[in-house]
């Protein structure tokens, strides 16, 4: 598929997908976030993983919250992302409790991320990644993303191959509504390991 036409297929997907997350009612993201959450913490790619960066839903993706307490629980390390809005940069910076979240600013986005001036301990400096959680707007059954547009966690998983020996496993999380027949995908474009979401099977 050429780039134009590619890019013209994702732009209409985006609204469609769009229109499918704003039809879900507040209660229904919750019982399908539960349900994942549960998944989640018994996935033997989680239970192995002891370094783990997780993004901080926004109120159209899955919550994950609850996951985040667990993977302190487990005694694991968390990261989140801290994005750069005026480009596709992103790093995944250590998280130090569950409870800080709340206590971090806000973005544009309306995300909790650490401000600009606070430096932390990024993931690729120290060790890299064992499992990436992905957010995402739509996933079809073979890996394929898509995200927002900007690029920020293809960018990122490119930057993991240069650091890391062994790739993170990716796991995207998805609402049943965002997954689809097919997604438009160009070379550029990195496929995830797995798509978990309510009815998909354990791998």
């Amino acid at each position: 598929m050429a780039m134009a036409t590619v890019s013209s297929a994702k732009r209409s997907l985006r609204a469609e997908l769009k229109r499918r997350l704003r039809a879900m009612s507040a209660e229904e993201r919750r019982r399908q976030s539960h349900l994942l959450t549960q998944k989640v913490i018994a996935h033997s790619q989680y239970q192995n993983s002891r370094r783990i960066s997780i993004f901080l839903s926004m109120q159209d993706e899955i919550e994950t919250e609850e996951i985040i307490k667990d993977i302190f629980k487990q005694g694991k390390t968390c990261f989140i992302p801290q994005y750069q809005f005026n480009s596709s940069h992103m790093d995944m910076v250590k998280l130090t409790s569950p409870e800080e979240i709340s206590l971090l600013p806000k973005t544009s986005w309306n995300i909790h991320q650490p401000g600009e001036g606070d430096v932390r301990e990024e993931a690729l400096s120290t060790g890299g990644l064992d499992l990436i959680f992905l957010p995402g707007l739509g996933f079809d059954k073979d890996g394929n993303r898509l995200g927002r547009g900007k690029g920020y966690y293809d960018t990122y998983l490119k930057r993991c191959v240069l650091h890391q020996q062994v790739k993170p496993y990716t796991l995207a999380l998805a609402f049943k509504e965002q997954i689809c027949p097919h997604i438009p995908a160009s070379e550029h474009d990195m496929k995830v390991d797995e798509v978990l979401y309510e009815d998909s099977s354990a791998s």
